[in-house]
């Protein structure tokens, strides 16, 4: 049985704390926000722990970003008050794109394109490169606090150095009976 208070879990979530706090102070050092540093975070997560893995699921959120800002870009340029009609119009364009994303090999985390739409979209900022140097500047450091976590776990917590170091932890065979 998993204790919620054994030492071993109170380390774990202090590394973690540790890990968060000071990812927030390079945020705030460098103007950055710190909700979308957690969407970072989140996304490092969507799709196994690794620097691979890690890599490809921030290369999604940035994919998110782009289509979210040529969404917003599109629509700006056909209506300063764009209708109901031409909203549900680009929302389910942008969707239609994202969730076709899906079926490309390796760049195909969902849910990672629409933490980019929504960090896009939360920010308020306007299209361009000012809005993708913060958004993805944040983004990257919630990634980077995100495989520090798991580097640090498993490093010294579970003694898997493999995982520490970046490479993808492959599934344990099965024993098979002789």
């Amino acid at each position: 049985m998993n204790q919620a208070f054994a030492p071993l879990s109170l380390k774990i979530t202090a590394t973690e704390a540790v890990a968060a706090a000071l990812a927030a102070g390079v945020a705030v050092s460098f103007e950055l926000p710190i909700w979308a540093m957690f969407l970072g975070w989140n996304a490092y997560f969507t799709r196994g722990a690794g620097l691979k893995s890690g890599a490809v699921n921030l290369g999604c959120v940035l994919i998110g970003l782009g289509i979210g800002m040529s969404a917003h870009a599109l629509l700006s340029s056909l209506s300063n008050h764009p209708s109901l009609a031409a909203t549900m119009a680009s929302v389910f364009a942008v969707t239609w794109v994202v969730l076709s994303l899906r079926f490309f090999p390796k760049f195909n985390n969902v849910p990672a394109f629409f933490l980019g739409l929504v960090s896009f979209f939360a920010s308020r900022l306007e299209p361009g490169w000012s809005a993708l140097f913060v958004l993805g500047g944040a983004t990257l450091l919630g990634t980077a606090a995100g495989w520090l976590t798991s580097a640090v776990q498993a490093r010294y917590f579970s003694g898997d150095s493999e995982t520490a170091s970046g490479a993808e932890t492959p599934p344990l065979p099965s024993k098979q009976a002789a």
